[in-house]
């Protein structure tokens, strides 16, 4: 579904639900700026362990690093932020637009806000955003705030290696914030200012880069049908020769047709050894690889799978919303895959002005979230708790009921089906465990 109206519908449950909210609200927002809500978080938490789990506890050739933000200016003089992080800008000459605009954003030669077809010349700006650290506030003082996780990887190569004794091929995988000044932010939070990413750089033998490229470029477009994601929402795009940086042998995208259109979810790119050799050439020391075998030295090349960890959140809230008619009234229903999904069990108990209702309800809930993320909930009738339950993704509803205190069982609802059905309370974490792998 892609059209303005359905992104509406996306931010609109957002915000109702408790997924993202716009940052500093209250005094009318910051923009490029969001904050995730109590079921956002867990959601986003859902991405990142799911990411973790598939590239660094489920492989033997990848482990994880934490870089710190702040890092030695010189980092970015070696990577060629400081010189080239730039994008080209021009301001709109109509005096009551005044925008300041990326150059390729004009729309065939006009403005996107107030159709003025006049700018000023081209110039470059700077995208790292700047701060002092210490006491002092003058040129040696100032650090970025990081653009990228990536130089926090090849910085700390030489200590991974001596730390850990990996031998090629190996990856370095990281989740952490970056910043850039983004002019012109938007499509909620596909493009930020402050944003996550997850990202590996994958270090091998300069013959075998090619086929580790490609082997990447599957296992990551893999990753995200895995996780539920709709086989015809995306699709891989390889850049031309004219995309590619001056180093780079080949890059490819993971994009998904978002309500705004394709847009890329995640690059892969060969890039060459270009990063440890210019961090050796800049810091002095000696950052090769010594083949234990053979004791040749050489520069590892490296292979990058990197992805938005705020691009897959809003992609996956995407592709699950799900709307159809039940009994005459829409239901929305979020069909997050199960490890993703917020909420895996809400238990419900169906009077709850029945103390034995209410206490058999709570002790099920308290034993259910020792294994599995479980809500309480009593504030409503029982039809509108399972369209509340529908509209979050919560995987099951537990009702409990008059008979439970007879029998011992409660009815299980399955979200995307409405099937219910009656478990024992000494087989239900068992039933529900089996359902949410």
């Amino acid at each position: 579904m892609t059209s303005p109206d359905f992104m509406e519908k996306i931010v609109s449950l957002a915000k109702r639900r408790g997924f993202i909210f716009q940052s500093s609200e209250i005094y009318g927002g910051l923009n490029g700026a969001w904050d995730y809500g109590p079921l956002g978080c867990e959601l986003k938490r859902n991405v990142k362990n799911a990411w973790w789990q598939s590239v660094v506890h489920y492989r033997e050739d990848v482990v994880g690093l934490d870089a710190s933000i702040l890092m030695h200016p010189k980092t970015w003089e070696a990577s060629g932020h400081t010189a080239n992080f730039a994008d080209m800008m021009v301001d709109c000459k109509n005096t009551k637009c005044s925008r300041r605009l990326r150059a390729d954003q004009l729309n065939k030669g006009k403005c996107p806000f107030c159709g003025g077809s006049e700018f000023t010349d081209e110039r470059a700006f700077n995208l790292m955003l700047q701060t002092n650290l210490g006491a002092m506030q003058d040129s040696s003082s100032v650090v970025y705030l990081r653009p990228e996780t990536a130089q926090g990887i090849f910085v700390n190569f030489a200590n991974v290696i001596d730390s850990t004794h990996r031998k090629l091929p190996f990856g370095i995988a990281q989740i952490g914030k970056s910043f850039r000044n983004e002019i012109t932010p938007g499509n909620f939070t596909f493009r930020t200012r402050e944003f996550e990413q997850m990202e590996i750089e994958y270090f091998c033998k300069p013959e075998e880069a090619s086929d580790k490229y490609r082997e990447w470029i599957q296992a990551r477009f893999n990753w995200y049908i895995g996780l539920g994601m709709k086989k015809e929402n995306l699709k891989l795009r390889e850049h031309g020769q004219e995309e590619l940086a001056h180093y780079a042998a080949g890059c490819t995208d993971v994009e998904y047709n978002f309500p705004f259109g394709w847009s890329e979810l995640e690059g892969i790119a060969n890039r060459g050894d270009y990063d440890l050799k210019q961090h050796a050439k800049f810091s002095g020391k000696d950052l090769q690889y010594q083949d234990p075998l053979t004791n040749e030295k050489f520069f590892p090349h490296v292979i990058e799978p990197s992805g938005g960890c705020d691009r897959a959140t809003l992609a996956f809230l995407v592709d699950a919303y799900h709307e159809e008619t039940v009994n005459d009234a829409v239901r929305v229903v979020m069909k997050f895959h199960p490890a993703l999904s917020p909420v895996k069990v809400a238990v419900l108990p169906l009077l709850k002005k029945n103390e034995g209702i209410v206490r058999l309800a709570r002790k099920i809930k308290s034993e259910l979230q020792k294994d599995m993320v479980c809500v309480y909930d009593d504030t409503a009738a029982i039809g509108k708790l399972y369209r509340r339950q529908d509209e979050v993704g919560t995987n099951f509803c537990v009702t409990v009921d008059v008979q439970s205190l007879e029998d011992n069982q409660v009815t299980v609802r399955d979200r995307d089906t409405m099937r219910q059905e009656r478990v024992s309370l000494e087989g239900l974490a068992g039933y529900l465990k089996e359902r949410l792998r």
